[in-house]
C-alpha cells in the first residue's frame, strides 16, 4: 500500500479540513494538500523520477517538508530523509550512497550542499522557491503510484560502530505495521487531533505523521522551525487536542519552563517520548506538572518506533506494586512485534537475567541498503539484533540495562563515537583518541573525547573543536576534551570504555 492513499482518500472525504499549519496559520486543507503532491509527483515522473528512485530531504521542519514527502510517494519513489542538522560532508556521503537523484532542501543545507554534490544528483530544489512553487503547480498525477508491501518507501540511514551510516530500508508494510502498533499501544486519533512537528521531522515526529493523515487531522509545524518549549505551552491552549513527539530532554525543558510560568499542559493529548532513557525522577514530574499526557515508546530505525510501548495509563499507574520498575522501563511489545532478551548463542535468559534485546514482526527492515554483511548480522533467523541490552520481568515489561555498543545519546540524538574519533585522529597532534559518554541531568549524556598527544605536543581544544564542526555535525561535537597520558587498554590493546567512563565520569570537567 502506497502511504500517499492515505492522503487521496482523505482528500477525497474530507476536502475542507484544515491541514497544513505554519504556527497557528492555515497554509492549505486536505484538498490543496493532496493536489501539492500530486502535482510535485508529475514534475517528478516527467523528469523520470519514479518507481525504484531515491529521492532526498534535506529540509527544517516546514509544511514543504510533508508536501515533498508525499509527493515522492505518490509518484511511486522511495524517501530518503536526512537530518537537517548533519554536517553538509555527512549529508552529502548519504546521498551518494542512497544514489539519489533529486534533492528537496531548506536553503541553508542547499547553500552548503550545493559545492560538494555527489554526481548522482541532477537538481536540487529548494523550498520557498519559484522552483519549489513550479513543481507544486505542475500536471499532476492523477492517483498515487501502485507500490507493492515489499517495496521500499523509506531509507533512513543510521550510524554504526564503522563510523559510516547505513542506510536502513523500510518497506510499506514495515510501515504499516508501525501505524498499527501505535494505534494499539499509543491510541488512535480523529479529525480534531493536531500532530505538532517540534522534533526533526527527518526522525520520529515525521514517521508519526499517518495516523494524523489517515484521521484527516491538522499538522502544525511551529514557527520557530523546532522546539521551543515556552512556544508550545502557549500554543497548545489554542490549538487543542496536541500530540508529538520528543525526546527526554525535550520533556525536561518543558517541565522547567512550566514549573516557571505556571503552565499545565493544556491543550496537549499525548507527549510520546523515546530516542533514550528518560529518568524516573523527570518522568514522575512531569505527571505532576503535566498531567497524564504522557507514553512511552522503543523503537530504532531498523524497526521503527515498534519495538515495546508505555501507555499513558501505565505511566499514570501507581497502584501497582512494581509501579517504578515498571515506569523505569520501555514497556511491554507492541501489537506487531514480538520481543525476546538472548544471550550470545541466541537463547532466552531467565526472568529478570540482562541479555540483548532481539525483535521480531512485520516492522522489521528488509536490509541495509547495498549493505548484505551487515544485515546478516543484524538479522538472524528472522530476529533483528538491536544492540540494546535488557531484561524482562514476569509480565513481560522490558528494561534497558545498557547498549552493547557505544552509542551515546545526548539530546534524544544517537552519536557513535567512532565517527568523532575519525575525525580526531586526523589532526597531527593527536596519538589517541576515545569518545565516551559522560552523564548530564539535562541532555542524559554529553560527548566527551579523551586524547593522547604526539609526544611533544600539547592539546589545542580550539583547534579540535574546529576540526570536528568542519567535518560533523554541532550536536555530535565534544562538549570536553580531556588530556590523558595515556587510555586504559586490555590485554589485547583494545581500549576499555567502560574503565574510560568510569574515570571521565570523576573528573571535574
Amino acid at each position: 500500500m502506497n502511504p500517499a492513499e492515505w492522503l487521496y482518500r482523505t482528500a477525497a472525504l474530507k476536502p475542507n479540513n484544515p491541514a497544513l499549519y505554519h504556527g497557528e496559520d492555515l497554509v492549505c486543507d486536505y484538498a490543496g494538500f493532496a493536489a501539492r503532491a500530486s502535482a510535485i509527483a508529475g514534475a517528478l515522473n516527467a523528469a523520470g523520477i519514479g518507481q525504484g528512485d531515491r529521492v532526498a530531504i534535506v529540509m527544517k521542519n516546514r509544511t514543504e517538508y510533508l508536501e515533498a514527502m508525499y509527493g515522492i510517494w505518490w509518484a511511486g519513489a522511495a524517501a530518503v530523509p536526512i537530518n537537517a542538522k548533519l554536517h553538509e560532508k555527512e549529508a552529502s556521503w548519504i546521498i551518494e550512497n542512497a544514489g539519489a537523484r533529486l534533492i528537496f532542501a531548506s536553503d541553508t543545507n542547499a547553500n552548503g550542499l550545493t559545492p560538494i554534490l555527489p554526481q548522482c544528483v541532477e537538481r536540487v530544489v529548494v523550498a520557498g522557491t519559484d522552483e519549489f512553487e513550479a513543481m507544486r503547480s505542475a500536471d499532476p498525477r492523477p492517483r498515487p503510484a501502485a507500490i507493492n508491501r515489499d517495496d521500499m518507501i523509506w531509507l533512513f540511514y543510521t550510524s554504526g560502530t564503522t563510523g559510516r551510516p547505513k542506510g536502513v530500508m523500510i518497506s510499506a508494510q514495515n510501515m504499516m505495521a508501525m501505524v498499527m502498533g501505535y494505534h494499539d499501544g499509543v491510541g488512535t486519533h480523529s479529525e480534531r487531533d493536531a500532530t505538532l512537528y517540534a522534533a526533526p521531522m527527518s526522525h520520529g515526529a515525521g514517521i508519526y505523521n499517518f495516523m494524523f493523515v489517515m484521521a484527516g487531522a491538522r499538522h502544525i509545524c511551529p514557527k520557530s522551525g523546532g522546539f521551543d518549549g515556552a512556544e508550545i505551552l502557549d500554543m497548545a491552549p489554542r490549538v487543542g487536542h496536541v500530540s508529538m513527539f520528543a525526546a527526554p530532554t525535550m520533556v525536561r525543558r518543558m517541565i522547567d519552563h512550566a514549573k516557571l510560568s505556571g503552565a499545565t499542559g493544556e491543550g496537549i493529548d499525548t507527549i510520546i517520548y523515546a530516542g533514550g532513557p528518560m529518568y524516573f525522577a523527570d518522568i514522575v514530574e512531569a505527571v505532576d506538572v503535566l498531567g497524564p499526557r504522557f507514553a512511552q515508546i522503543y523503537g530504532q530505525g531498523e524497526c521503527p518506533m515498534a519495538i515495546t510501548t508505555l501507555p499513558k495509563s501505565y505511566v499514570l499507574d501507581r497502584m501497582h506494586p512494581r509501579w517504578r520498575e515498571r515506569l523505569t522501563g520501555v514497556g511491554h511489545q507492541q501489537a506487531v512485534s514480538r520481543v525476546r532478551v538472548v544471550d550470545a548463542d541466541g537463547t532466552d535468559v531467565a526472568t529478570g537475567e540482562i541479555g540483548e534485546i532481539v525483535v521480531s514482526g512485520t516492522a522489521v527492515m528488509k536490509g541495509y541498503w547495498n549493505n548484505p554483511e551487515a544485515t546478516a548480522k543484524a538479522i538472524r533467523d528472522g530476529w533483528l539484533w538491536t544492540g540494546d541490552m535488557g531484561s524482562l520481568d514476569g509480565d513481560g515489561f522490558l528494561t534497558m540495562h545498557d547498549r552493547s555498543k557505544d552509542m551515546i545519546i545526548s539530546g534524544g540524538s544517537n552519536i557513535y563515537p567512532r565517527e568523532v574519533e575519525e575525525v580526531l585522529l586526523t589532526h597531527p597532534d593527536v596519538a589517541e583518541a576515545s569518545v565516551v559518554g559522560r552523564p548530564h541531568d539535562e541532555w542524559g549524556e554529553v560527548v566527551v573525547a579523551c586524547v593522547v598527544c604526539e609526544p611533544g605536543r600539547v592539546l589545542d581544544r580550539a583547534a579540535l573543536d574546529g576540526l570536528c564542526i568542519e567535518n560533523i555535525a554541532r550536536f555530535k561535537r565534544p562538549k570536553h576534551y580531556v588530556d590523558l597520558p595515556i587510555l586504559p587498554k586490555n590485554n589485547y590493546g583494545k581500549v576499555v570504555k567502560t574503565e574510560l567512563r568510569e574515570q571521565v565520569a570523576e573528573m571535574d570537567l
